[in-house]
């Protein structure tokens, strides 16, 4: 263990003393005892008490979503469980005094801290994991060496995480991606549950249980609270945050990923001209693109553009979807496709916040609903365009069945009521539940509810962010379910 020789023994294991409190104390710092957990902390806890799969358990996600608050409320269950707090390691990888250690010689270093003879049974947390140099080669040899210990790890720089878990974690880790808050947790963490009821909603000639509301008005100010500020945990209960945004959010998630993480990654030389593409993109969300235009309006080569595109989504930056025909069949050659923040409130970070009145609410809308079914990775999500003769037609989400190449739904994200009244207008939408003979389609409006048929077509409308809440709702139960 030559590299101790460079930061004094005594000094590290203080350190480590210092980041474990509960081996005294039995408790986790009171700043992380008191917020409140995540809703996807009850999906999250069994992978962590998982002990029959020997695999260390890789908590990825964006920055600032809450993934340490996450690891420190797991310590906290585990100590509530009654697992030895002298079991329980936290070490956080970022601290520049572990710059020169492995894995090894911390898990040696803990060992001596305690005076502890081995690690059996023990649950060991490593924060930042992608600050340490080839860390999922290490990570696999101690997931070999130790079959008795539960390593879970966490890291912000999406890309390098997922990139490296699959390619060298095979069969020794296990994935969990912690997305920015969904409306579902921003109302929980919010405490206002009490907008929200259990209830029913008639789709068509059948009615499914849905989380409805008796207040569409104080709902509504929240969802357009949550459009400018919901993305994070911290941004959400903080107005000192919120009057900053461009210093917290800019700096902190966008700058340190554009600036930092991927040009490490990815050896990307020309930063600005990254920074400059990521801009573009987050000011036009929800607008369609293509390479050819991308190219003459950023000039940047269609090449360049392609890899950017590839390191921002691996970044859960951006979304891409791909475009599909009036019969959901993919087009051969993708030659234009639409580009999505995956959290609204990086817009007003870069820019400003919008009000329920403004131009830009129509796309912010459609890109907190596509946010919201990023969430379930699994889902086969697409926009159908098409051309016929001279009439051209777009619905802004398709569902497809991946086995059988068909449309399951079709959704038009709106924040207008003025459809309900004129529904014969929705003529793109008509078309496409014509030619995939649909009966029901969801239309999602300001704040009516209610069925408008049109012959034998049964349009249900539904305010935007009861909609948005439920994809929460739906989109954590797919996760729970596997």
């Amino acid at each position: 263990m030559s590299s101790l020789n460079l930061i004094p023994t005594t000094k590290i294991i203080e350190r480590l003393r210092y980041e474990n409190p509960w081996w005294v104390s039995k408790q986790i710092p009171a700043a992380y005892s008191a917020m409140s957990k995540r809703l996807y902390f009850d999906l999250f806890y069994p992978f962590v008490k998982e002990q029959h799969i020997k695999r260390a358990l890789v908590l990825m996600g964006p920055r600032r979503v809450g993934k340490t608050v996450m690891l420190f409320h797991s310590i906290h269950q585990l100590i509530e469980e009654d697992i030895n707090p002298q079991k329980i390691f936290f070490v956080g990888i970022d601290n520049p005094i572990y710059v020169h250690l492995s894995l090894d010689d911390i898990l040696s270093l803990c060992k001596q801290s305690l005076n502890l003879s081995h690690l059996e049974g023990c649950y060991i947390f490593f924060d930042e994991i992608q600050y340490l140099k080839d860390w999922e080669r290490h990570l696999k040899v101690l997931v070999d060496s130790y079959p008795s210990t539960k390593f879970i790890v966490s890291g912000s720089a999406a890309a390098a995480l997922k990139w490296h878990s699959t390619e060298s974690g095979a069969g020794r880790f296990t994935d969990f991606m912690l997305p920015p808050l969904t409306f579902q947790e921003y109302i929980h963490l919010k405490k206002m549950n009490h907008l929200i009821f259990d209830g029913f909603l008639d789709y068509g000639t059948k009615s499914l249980p849905y989380c409805l509301t008796h207040d569409v008005k104080a709902l509504n100010k929240e969802f357009v609270h949550y459009l400018n500020f919901g993305g994070y945990p911290e941004v959400v209960l903080s107005e000192k945050i919120q009057s900053d945004m461009g210093r917290y959010v800019k700096s902190d998630i966008v700058d340190k990923v554009l600036l930092r993480d991927l040009p490490s990654l990815y050896g990307i030389k020309d930063v600005q001209e990254l920074n400059r593409f990521f801009t573009y993109i987050a000011y036009n969300t929800g607008n369609e693109f293509s390479y050819e235009n991308m190219s003459k309006e950023s000039g940047i080569q269609k090449d360049t553009l392609k890899k950017y595109l590839e390191y921002l989504e691996a970044a859960f930056l951006i979304k891409v979807l791909n475009k599909v025909d009036v019969n959901a069949k993919r087009l051969k050659r993708i030659t234009s496709f639409k580009v999505y923040l995956t959290n609204p409130s990086l817009r007003t970070a870069l820019f400003s916040p919008i009000t329920e009145t403004d131009e830009e609410m129509g796309n912010m809308v459609e890109t907190a609903v596509l946010s919201q079914w990023m969430h379930s990775e699994k889902l086969d999500l697409t926009y159908a365009r098409w051309k016929n003769g001279r009439t051209e037609g777009e619905v802004d989400l398709v569902l497809v069945d991946d086995k059988r190449y068909k449309p399951l739904w079709g959704v038009e994200i709106k924040w207008s009521n003025r459809y309900f009244d004129k529904p014969q207008e929705l003529k793109s939408l008509i078309q496409f539940c014509d030619a995939n003979k649909f009966e029901n389609a969801l239309v999602t409006s300001i704040d009516v509810q209610g069925i408008k048929t049109i012959e034998k077509l049964h349009f249900t409308f539904l305010p935007a962010a009861v909609y948005t809440y439920n994809i929460g709702v739906i989109t954590l139960k797919m996760k729970n379910s596997g």
